[in-house]
């Protein structure tokens, strides 16, 4: 396990960094989908998160395009639970949700498919910055009559996580790796 987290730090820190406007931007394969992913990390990843989870309690597992699949897809293999992907399309289906998104980075629409009430979701989602997504995503699930056993996303940034984690004290949410930019430079928290 130590080793596991210890190959997603090292390709954190690792990872360029932008410039957009005066906002330093990480780029990471796991968040971004460039540069290329190294199995290695996506591997370490799925270990962590299969040993973060309690596998008896969920029924499905929820990804969120884009990077959602690459994260989720090994998770269902090994898991052997099914896999719902939240899309930015609509498609139409009976019993579709549509959840409205708004973070600080963006706005837009996104489509829940195929969850049933009663079920028990996993979410796990690359980046937690502001909560936005996650927030809007929760009350989409709560729509459905599902219920949320565990968030979990690889990377935590900003003060989204903890704001999610008061505003719903019965969901348990949490990180791999927590970070924050330091203008360039990427600093690894805890």
């Amino acid at each position: 396990m130590a080793d596991a987290m210890q190959r997603l730090r090292n390709s954190l820190q690792n990872a360029p960094v932008i410039w957009k406007g005066d906002y330093p931007y990480f780029i990471h394969p796991l968040t971004d989908g460039v540069p290329r992913l190294d199995p290695e990390v996506l591997s370490a990843v799925t270990e962590l998160c299969l040993e973060a989870i309690n596998w008896q309690n969920v029924d499905l597992i929820l990804g969120i395009e884009a990077m959602g699949l690459p994260l989720t897809a090994p998770l269902s293999i090994n898991s052997g639970k099914p896999l719902v992907v939240i899309r930015k399309r609509q498609y139409g289906l009976e019993g579709e949700v549509k959840i409205d998104q708004s973070t600080g980075y963006s706005k837009g629409e996104m489509f829940l498919n195929d969850i049933n009430a009663g079920e028990r979701v996993v979410i796990v989602d690359d980046v937690l910055s502001t909560g936005g997504t996650i927030r809007a995503i929760i009350k989409g699930i709560e729509k459905t009559g599902a219920k949320i056993m565990h968030i979990i996303t690889v990377v935590e940034k900003g003060p989204g996580l903890k704001a999610l984690q008061q505003e719903y004290p019965n969901i348990k949410i949490e990180s791999l790796v927590r970070l924050e930019m330091d203008g360039a430079k990427i600093v690894l928290l805890d």
